[in-house]
């Protein structure tokens, strides 16, 4: 979308994805509109996927998006915030004149983007080249956790790390915990990180087996899981029901490899979990084995890991599983909500 006019003082959000786009609302959009900041927005084409098969029909909009980016610094920019990158066809060079081009230029990411894959068409549109020559140009970085902030570090001598919050005001609490016939675990993302689950494809095949398993995967993907369809009920994510579809389920879980990318990513599926009141099971990687420890989740790296956890769940009394929901809901309330990182956010972006 086009940036509309500025005063002085406004803030503008860049990034290359619209409120649909995972990390730029959780980011971006929901800190500022849970602060009732003010801002304008330039996001690439508003979609919440910048795939080639999601864009390859609008080459006309395409070029208007490339040409708008360059024109961004040519105007009256103030306070710009500028999320993982501006075009999914850049080498960081115009994020970077954006962000010199502000009064005040915060880069803010969650993914280990300098660990992106370099080869073939990627150097083209390195996402690694776009990362360093953000973090370089920023005044100031935000990073999702203390491992994106060392790394963010080596370029920068003002970074801020903020984990991704939550509002746990905005989630529906689980309130029933008895055991059901059905137990029921469930995963959120996107169908980028859906592969994930074939990580744990054994543990929860077997259980589904001899417990009879169900596992919802709240996602905007539509692509078979394996040998998983068998035992997976799928749930297009929506911003009106996905916190309800969280409370029905048992317990929540979060595979991860544990990789050097892997280790970017900034735990929020266990934080979800966490404000619906969930137990959760999770690969201890990263941010993730933090988030555990202070959720009272279980951690899991093996086959007998995750059966063992999975399965311990299932048969723990209703008190047991009520009391680790509210463990859950307590920790993120206190450590990853909106209301504990406002005056930090606040501060990083000269609100």
């Amino acid at each position: 979308m086009a940036p509309t006019a500025r005063t002085p003082g406004d803030l503008v959000t860049v990034s290359s994805y619209g409120h649909g786009g995972s990390s730029a609302r959780v980011r971006l959009f929901d800190w500022l509109e849970f602060l009732d900041l003010p801002y304008t927005r330039s996001d690439y084409l508003g979609k919440s996927d910048n795939g080639l098969r999601t864009i390859a029909g609008e080459l006309p909009q395409l070029f208007a998006a490339e040409r708008r980016l360059r024109q961004l610094p040519k105007q009256n920019l103030s306070r710009v915030i500028l999320g993982r990158e501006a075009s999914p066809f850049s080498n960081g060079a115009v994020e970077s004149r954006i962000l010199e081009a502000a009064e005040l230029g915060v880069y803010d990411f969650d993914d280990a983007l300098f660990e992106y894959p370099t080869g073939g068409i990627r150097r083209l549109w390195s996402k690694r080249e776009v990362w360093r020559r953000s973090v370089t140009a920023a005044d100031t970085v935000i990073a999702g956790n203390d491992y994106l902030a060392d790394a963010a570090s080596r370029f920068s001598s003002s970074v801020t790390m903020i984990p991704s919050c939550v509002d746990p005001g905005a989630y529906a609490v689980k309130t029933d915990f008895a055991a059901s016939e059905t137990p029921r675990a469930i995963w959120i993302g996107s169908p980028s990180t859906e592969p994930y689950l074939a990580l744990v494809e054994p543990a929860l095949l077997r259980l589904h087996r001899t417990r009879g398993l169900r596992l919802t995967v709240i996602s905007a993907g539509a692509q078979s899981l394996g040998e998983l369809d068998s035992m997976v009920d799928r749930a297009t994510w929506h911003a009106d029901t996905f916190s309800q579809q969280l409370a029905q389920a048992d317990f929540g879980i979060m595979p991860l490899p544990d990789s050097d990318f892997a280790r970017g990513k900034c735990a929020y599926k266990l934080l979800q979990y966490a404000a619906a009141g969930l137990p959760s099971v999770a690969s201890p990687v990263g941010a993730n084995a933090l988030a555990l420890d202070r959720t009272g989740g279980s951690p899991a790296t093996s086959d007998d890991d995750w059966h063992q956890a999975t399965e311990s769940l299932i048969d723990s009394s209703t008190d047991s599983r009520m009391a680790l929901g509210a463990r859950a809901r307590a920790a993120v309330e206190e450590h990853y909500s909106f209301q504990a990182w406002a005056p930090e956010f606040t501060r990083a972006i000269g609100a």
